[in-house]
């Protein structure tokens, strides 16, 4: 009857409706190329996505599933991580080389399945094989899905603004440099705006970011730290900025003159364009660096914000520079970090079922005849709780684990430090200086709640800040201090109301940080320093969260296409 076929057409319509609102699958294609790019006064190669530096923005609603294509036509293996993306029940595509992928060879290509879930706000993606991630890497604009909307008044315009480092030679050498040497490696050239170092440099005057603004507009800037190895401050001249989401995930407002943000971080920040439009104002960014026994970069990148109707040259009686802490300014940095406050009250972990207490340190290994290029002619590492973790090189922890292949990896990582000491005394016996190289995880049970406390020492030229990432979990930093952790008094001084919700969080220069998560997200997950000579030392970790009972609690199956592992047949 007509009225059947009404009804029919109106379900029809519901259900179109539904899939329309809930199934939304974006497409894009990563073509991994090499490309030219002049800056500093010379030219060289880099590794780029479809020719840009830095890369495409992906855009998705609050949910969606999001498909990326990566075609490796470059020389060089690689791999992409999903940075601040959970991926429930979906460590395939999480990208980390040799923890949950062998890496995609040159010729070939790998799509990665992207699950959005509870990312509210900008996250971002990276390689994540050596040091690929130091040009190829972008930002992730996640929106409300309607109805829902943002929990602070819609902003006129968004801005997308990355902050990298810059090398005049090819990253590839400066790694393999310091690998071979065992020393540090070199520091950066530039510090650079999304991809422009700024007029301060040589040869660069042409090569500086402008935002240009309306008066009376109001930006939302989404921004991320993918420099390679410093943390940063950053200002923009007479405009104060105020913070509004934090690692994909909405704080309570927070209005700044300054932010610090570390490698790895994200931050949603909105500018009210509410200057004088006849002056010219620039912004900048340079390191907060606590231990100057270690070399850094210590330049400052530059960039424009001029209003529409001002002068386009902009003359130096109307130029305004903004003001930025020292470079050591350890209270500057961190007041900002601790400033940041979760939107919602209450929903941290009261209570948890597994602590874990784990140092983060620098080591050194002996070498033959002390020929290497570190302190007293030994080897530069890294661990936590004095292991420094050895990455396979033939197939990835996850399908060892999937596959039930013996060998790869021991499950012998501590709950607590092998040795106690005075963490963070000026001067340390040299024999704790030594760490163990091996490949160990930790295993969860599903649904656990675990706190980690990762505490900083002053091992090997007295400590720096860690910036702490950790792949499949958001967790909530419940607390931070200075010296060594007391597990008697400080856990009393824990934020339980409104901790921020974060996925990279920085463990102050001999001091330490106290993080909280459930453990509901099954799978292989890598935790590590964001620092990447860190990372190449070994200052990592991985966590391996067991199934649940419920077949939504277990991993995914392997997706399609695998890139192979040498020796093993793909999955």
């Amino acid at each position: 009857s007509l009225k059947m076929s009404q009804y029919s057409f109106f379900y029809f319509f519901l259900i179109s409706l539904f899939l329309y609102e809930n199934c939304i699958a974006y497409r894009y294609t990563f073509t991994v190329i090499e490309a030219p790019y002049s800056k500093l006064c010379s030219t060289k190669k880099i590794l780029t996505v479809n020719g840009q530096f830095p890369g495409p923005v992906l855009r998705a609603y609050k949910g969606d599933t999001i498909y990326v294509n990566v075609r490796n036509q470059a020389s060089e293996n690689i791999t992409l991580h999903w940075h601040g993306v959970e991926q429930p029940r979906n460590p395939w595509s999480d990208g980390p080389e040799y923890i949950t992928q062998c890496p995609i060879q040159p010729g070939s290509d790998f799509t990665y399945k992207i699950l959005l879930s509870i990312e509210d706000a900008t996250v971002w993606w990276h390689a994540h094989s050596s040091w690929t991630r130091a040009t190829v890497h972008g930002l992730i604009f996640v929106y409300p899905r309607p109805p829902d909307t943002l929990p602070f008044p819609e902003p006129d315009y968004e801005v997308p603004l990355v902050f990298g480092e810059w090398w005049k030679r090819d990253v590839r050498e400066v790694v393999e440099d310091f690998m071979r040497n065992g020393g540090e490696p070199n520091v950066s050239d530039a510090l650079t705006i999304n991809g422009h170092p700024g007029f301060l440099y040589p040869c660069s005057q042409s090569d500086t970011f402008k935002l240009v603004v309306e008066k009376g507009k109001t930006y939302r800037i989404r921004m991320v730290n993918a420099a390679m190895n410093l943390i940063l401050f950053f200002a923009i001249a007479n405009h104060k900025l105020t913070v509004v989401a934090a690692d994909g995930h909405y704080t309570k407002p927070l209005t700044a003159s300054y932010i610090t943000i570390s490698p790895g971080q994200t931050l949603d920040l909105l500018l009210y364009a509410d200057q004088s439009p006849e002056s010219t104002y620039n912004m900048a960014a340079r390191a907060y660096h606590s231990n100057p026994n270690v070399g850094f970069n210590n330049s400052t990148t530059v960039g424009i914000l001029r209003y529409y109707s001002s002068n386009d040259a902009g003359t130096s009686s109307s130029e305004r520079y903004p003001y930025l802490p020292g470079y050591n300014d350890t209270s500057a940095a961190f007041d900002f970090f601790t400033k940041i406050k979760g939107l919602y009250s209450r929903v941290a972990p009261a209570k948890v079922s597994r602590r874990i207490i784990t140092t983060v340190s620098i080591n050194l290994l002996k070498c033959p005849n002390d020929s290497c290029a570190g302190p007293n002619g030994s080897r530069l590492a890294a661990s936590m709780n004095n292991i420094s973790f050895v990455t396979p090189s033939h197939v990835d922890i996850l399908r060892a684990y999937y596959l039930h292949i013996n060998g790869v990896y021991g499950t012998r990582f501590p709950e607590f430090p092998p040795r106690i000491f005075n963490f963070t005394a000026d001067d340390q016996p040299l024999f704790l200086q030594t760490p163990r190289l091996a490949t160990e995880v930790k295993k969860f049970q599903y649904g656990e709640t675990v706190e980690i406390v990762i505490q900083g020492t002053s091992l090997v030229g007295g400590g720096i800040d860690h910036p702490m990432h950790l792949h499949g979990f958001s967790f909530y930093v419940v607390g931070l201090g200075f010296g060594n952790f007391n597990a008697r008094k400080d856990p009393s001084n824990y934020n339980l109301d409104d901790p921020p919700y974060r996925n990279t969080a920085t463990v102050p220069r001999n001091g330490w940080i106290a993080i909280r998560f459930v453990a509901d997200n099954p799978g292989v997950w890598f935790m590590h320093c964001h620092f990447d000579r860190h990372q190449t030392w070994g200052m990592n970790v991985v966590f391996i969260v067991k199934n649940g009972i419920k077949p939504n609690q277990k991993i995914l199956p392997p997706p399609p296409g695998l890139p192979p592992c040498d020796q093993f047949e793909n999955l």
